[in-house]
């Protein structure tokens, strides 16, 4: 048994679509201010590894899914519950790999009310893809102090009066998830143009996540809203890659201009 939602369920392992949760986006926005026309653009994408299925001849087949969902759509879904639909593809035979893909991009358009990119990739295909590292200045090392793990962006965002474009991030991004409390663990990177960032403070900001209860997107959107607001950057991008939970990697990425938008990088913690 398990939880979606906070409803116990049992796993399924034949195709089940109704166990996809559809979470509308707005509910945690109006908790941050942000309104549509979003003063975002960007996107969500999703890595799943543990995706299986069976041929018509009984025999299980693997690959390893990129999902890209765009920040625009009116829902997402809660992670567990994209779990419990992979898991239900386990017993399910289907004439190709193509024919999976295309169910799984439907039923996830149809869920988020939008259109939604899958990619497949077999499994030693996607063993080539090369790990990378975050460029810019690590501000990991900073020697700060912390008092609590309150969210107070007002104290801890502040500028300087130098006009600067940097690249700054940190691996001590930590959440919670809103339904079930376990702790979701990130790597973030921010972009961006303007009044420089005092370091120190947006350390400290970062790190005050630690007991937040939030999903991954709307923790990226509120560091995104809060750096916007009290540092009004010209140009900013806020990219989080979470470490993988339930087979599952969630990196989004939000930013005041497309063209700030970089390909999607894999981390070793991933």
């Amino acid at each position: 048994m398990t939880h979606v939602l906070g409803k116990s369920v049992t796993y399924a392992d034949t195709y089940q679509p109704s166990l996809l949760d559809a979470i509308p986006r707005q509910w945690q926005r109006d908790t941050i201010g942000v309104s549509n026309p979003l003063p975002f653009v960007g996107w969500d994408t999703w890595n799943a590894f543990e995706i299986s299925w069976l041929n018509t001849k009984g025999k299980p087949q693997v690959a390893v899914a990129q999902i890209q969902v765009p920040c625009t759509s009116p829902n997402l879904i809660e992670s567990k519950s994209l779990k419990l639909y992979l898991n239900s593809f386990n017993n399910t035979r289907f004439e190709n790999a193509e024919k999976v893909r295309r169910t799984i991009s439907q039923d996830l358009s149809s869920a988020l009310l939008t259109g939604v990119k899958v990619v497949f990739f077999k499994i030693d295909d996607f063993n080539n893809t090369r790990l990378d590292k975050l460029s810019g200045t690590c501000l990991d090392d900073l020697d700060i102090t912390v008092d609590d793990f309150l969210i107070t962006p007002a104290k801890d965002l502040k500028t300087k009066s130098d006009k600067v474009t940097e690249l700054l991030y940190s691996h001590l991004l930590k959440s919670n998830c809103l339904v079930t409390g376990q702790p979701d663990w990130a790597s973030v990177q921010i972009n961006y143009t303007g009044q420089q960032i005092d370091h120190a403070g947006l350390l400290r900001y970062l790190v005050s996540f630690r007991n937040h209860m939030e999903f991954h997107e709307q923790c990226v959107e509120r560091i995104y809203t809060d750096v916007m607001k009290y540092c009004k950057p010209e140009k900013l991008s806020v990219m989080a890659y979470y470490t993988r939970r339930g087979g599952i990697d969630i990196n989004p990425f939000r930013a005041s201009d497309i063209q700030l938008i970089k390909p999607v990088k894999r981390l070793w913690r991933q």
